[in-house]
């Protein structure tokens, strides 16, 4: 294999989502020198190319003999995964074996997927993909969701949590993780060290009722990734942070909780942003979007995160 061939295996996920329209888009906007495979159902494929009035010509592969050398972006390239309207989960769950089974037999390939509905796919099992592939590659814990914009990018402490247990899965260690996960992917991607600030769980990074997380975890936390020479500081009111003349400060922003820090990126970038999985054995990438169902099958998609996503592993 040729030393910057890297083939990137696309999931489409969920079923009844926006992703294959914004798939389609993307194939008729840019043109892609990574190989891109496609681990999709071929009759929903087929299906939603011909209601969206598309037509690509497709490659169907043998996941068992599979070659990559003479692979282009001429046609789709697919693997089928059998589906079955009963059992979406399980279809869900397979594309993910598919492509993992192939990730550990070359570990030259990248992996996209798109959104599924958590709540009717992982069934409280995980909180989302993140922590799904965490515990499928044996990662054990260090898992770490960035939502990455060159200008300004986030990351949320805790994922797809409901606000009342947040503070409960907040500590000193997972801060860490965070921190070291984050900045080892910038050294690496980007040769820079960082600067990250972090923000408090509290309003005004404070409690009148009790000793605040800010005390307890974060305080500390930050103090001993400081005297290891990283570039962190905080805690911040979340309600400042990100202004303008603030958030300049930072290459990063981490937040104690899901949409504490991506409301914020969301109003600033719109769909200018990627959701990247730090900490696994492989570079893991989703749309920062979900499967949005109001719009499936509506051509109204916007495939802008989707094109990011697959530009930042086509080098």
């Amino acid at each position: 294999m040729l030393k910057n061939f890297k083939p990137i295996l696309i999931i489409a996920g969920d079923p009844k989502s926006i992703f294959l329209e914004i798939y389609f888009k993307s194939l008729k906007r840019n043109k892609f020198k990574s190989p891109l495979i496609l681990i999709v159902n071929e009759n929903i494929l087929l299906r939603q190319m011909k209601l969206l009035n598309y037509n690509f010509k497709i490659n169907k592969l043998n996941i068992n003999n599979l070659s990559y050398k003479n692979l282009t972006n001429k046609r789709i390239n697919i693997i089928n995964v059998p589906f079955n309207n009963k059992f979406i989960s399980k279809y869900i769950y397979q594309s993910f074996e598919k492509a993992l089974s192939l990730i550990k037999k070359n570990n030259n390939i990248t992996l996209i997927n798109g959104p599924i509905n958590k709540k009717k796919i992982l069934k409280h099992r995980f909180l989302g993909i993140t922590e799904y592939l965490d515990f499928k590659t044996k990662s054990k814990g260090k898992a770490v969701m960035l939502i990455y914009n060159k200008n300004l990018s986030v990351s949320p402490l805790t994922t797809h949590l409901p606000l009342k247990k947040v503070h409960k899965y907040i500590s000193k260690k997972k801060i860490i993780n965070h921190v070291q996960q984050i900045t080892k992917f910038y050294k690496k991607n980007f040769g820079i060290n960082p600067k990250i600030g972090i923000t408090g769980l509290n309003p005004h990074c404070e409690s009148n009722f009790q000793k605040s997380e800010e005390e307890e975890f974060i305080i500390p936390a930050i103090k001993n990734l400081s005297k290891k020479k990283f570039k962190v500081s905080g805690p911040y009111a979340a309600d400042t942070i990100f202004l303008k003349e603030k958030s300049k400060d930072f290459d990063v922003i981490v937040g104690m909780y899901h949409d504490q820090v991506l409301s914020p990126i969301k109003s600033m970038f719109g769909f200018n942003a990627i959701n990247i999985t730090l900490g696994l054995p492989f570079i893991r990438i989703s749309p920062d979007h979900g499967p949005n169902v109001k719009m499936f099958l509506k051509k109204k998609s916007n495939p802008d995160s989707l094109i990011k996503a697959i530009k930042f592993l086509d080098k």
